[in-house]
């Protein structure tokens, strides 16, 4: 996994599932695996929203995609999984609740999701066959201080370990972590964007960053560890931060930035790799792998370069921050092309 930018192309061929499969990341994915290949084998898209498996159905009818499935079901639900997953080989795993003040105040509906949920995307394949697995996680699963990255810290270590019991069976359980995703419902720059409209634009904190990458940038990262990812790590990609201020000024340069505070559960900062991580990290020219906890003993194995001890990968830390114009580009190229700052 030396250049996580090149998308490798998922064969004709394959069988593939998308859980959250008509979310942000879901629809993103599987636009562009259609794209590439549009007779697929199989891709089934498994989501419990109704209406949006509709709307997606009329972008991608299956009569134009005959190998594309339409499955309502909830992680929740073993059974629909196994049913779901039949003759699957490749299972991406994207369903997730992740609204972090909801999960402050829905705590164990969070938990049912992300952890039970995740766990039962682990039985599934183990029972079905599935022979590969890249679940998407988040910058706030390290070093949680929220219920939500609390869950999918507990999420990560599933499928990490997933690898421990999966005996003789061919299958590969791998996990990727990223940063914010530009444009995702719920995420600032569409709030700004809206926001921008009447001239007041709501800042935490003006010494906050975050990490960022888009959409298309996470689908590629995603494509490209289907294939090469042996199985027990995480994957975090090298991207660029973006300072709160910059966001605001990108998108409303005339606009009044008031000052809110922090929310409940909110960092200053992300990080994507603790210190407490350092001791079995690798770095590679465009990402880190993580590797398990005795992936101490596999650091002679695998090509990369060890970190220092006691590294970490944080936003304010960052070698690659956004400019305020980068910021206007990407908005546009990614997000509204109609867009001109307020």
């Amino acid at each position: 996994m030396n250049n996580l930018s090149a998308t490798i192309p998922i064969p004709s061929t394959a069988s593939v599932m998308i859980t959250g499969g008509t979310g942000s990341f879901g629809k993103a994915f599987v636009r562009e695996l259609l794209k590439r290949q549009p007779k697929i084998k199989r891709l089934v898209i498994y989501s419990r929203d109704e209406l949006k498996q509709s709307e997606l159905a009329q972008e991608f009818p299956t009569i134009e995609y005959p190998g594309v499935r339409y499955f309502i079901g909830d992680v929740r639900d073993l059974e629909r999984l196994k049913r779901a997953m039949d003759g699957v080989d490749t299972v991406v795993h994207a369903a997730a609740l992740k609204q972090v003040s909801a999960a402050e105040y829905n705590p164990f509906e969070f938990i049912k999701t992300n952890v039970l949920g995740s766990q039962n995307v682990v039985d599934a394949c183990l029972d079905c066959g599935v022979r590969r697995v890249i679940a998407l996680s988040t910058d706030k699963a390290a070093a949680p201080i929220n219920l939500y990255g609390a869950t999918k810290l507990c999420s990560d270590k599933l499928f990490i370990a997933a690898n421990n019991f999966r005996g003789k069976k061919d299958i590969r359980f791998s996990v990727v972590r990223y940063g914010n995703v530009m444009g995702s419902r719920g995420s600032v720059i569409p709030f700004f964007l809206k926001m921008a409209k009447t001239g007041t634009l709501p800042i935490t904190d003006p010494r906050m960053t975050r990490f960022n990458i888009t959409l298309q940038e996470g689908v590629a990262l995603v494509m490209s560890a289907i294939e090469s990812a042996q199985g027990g790590e995480i994957i975090v990609p090298k991207i660029p931060s973006y300072r709160i201020t910059d966001v605001a000024t990108a998108i409303g340069p005339s606009c009044q930035q008031k000052v809110t505070g922090i929310r409940p559960g909110e960092k200053l900062h992300e990080e994507m790799i603790t210190n407490s991580d350092s001791h079995t990290t690798l770095e590679f020219d465009r990402h880190f792998l993580v590797l398990p906890s005795d992936g101490s003993r596999r650091i002679g194995t695998v090509q990369g370069k060890a970190v220092e001890p006691g590294f970490s990968y944080q936003s304010n830390r960052n070698g690659e921050y956004l400019s305020v114009e980068e910021i206007r580009d990407l908005i546009k190229t990614h997000i509204a092309p109609e867009f001109e700052p307020a």
